[in-house]
């Protein structure tokens, strides 16, 4: 048992690094439930159970964290100025955001309504710059392509 905390414990702290917050949590509860399961049942299928549980409850936590970034994404898309930063905290985590939209256009071949934006964030301390495109779905929403 000592040997799977300590593995657990490890992977863990290495994780944050390569995942998205929804893995982080899926992974982190995966752990923590086969933990909590191997500690009750003593057996194989205790642990199994614990993993599956608390890796679905971690992905839905870590997930769910991220969604004031999505819909602050979200209005920048929506209402934002064209070629005008809106940036923002995330409260929880502490990220820091600056979305930089272009003026909408129509896809061509989908006849969608879309807009590019600029991205800059600092997430846990790194800086990053990534170009994103969101399109109108059938229902108006803005959808990531």
């Amino acid at each position: 048992m000592k040997h799977a905390s300590l593995i657990a414990l490890l992977f863990l702290l290495f994780l944050p690094s390569c995942a998205t917050r929804g893995q982080t949590g899926a992974v982190g509860g995966a752990a923590a439930g086969a933990l909590i399961g191997q500690a009750i049942g003593h057996n194989t299928g205790a642990t199994l159970i614990g993993a599956a549980v608390g890796g679905m409850l971690g992905y839905i936590v870590g997930n769910e964290m991220d969604k004031y970034d999505r819909e602050q994404l979200n209005h920048t898309y929506e209402r934002g100025i064209s070629n005008q930063r809106s940036a923002w905290v995330n409260p929880d985590s502490g990220n820091q955001y600056a979305v930089t939209p272009q003026p909408a256009y129509q896809n061509p071949s989908t006849h969608q309504v879309c807009r590019r934006a600029e991205i800059e964030a600092i997430i846990d301390g790194k800086p990053q710059r990534t170009y994103s495109t969101a399109c109108r779905d059938q229902y108006g929403s803005w959808q990531l392509q």
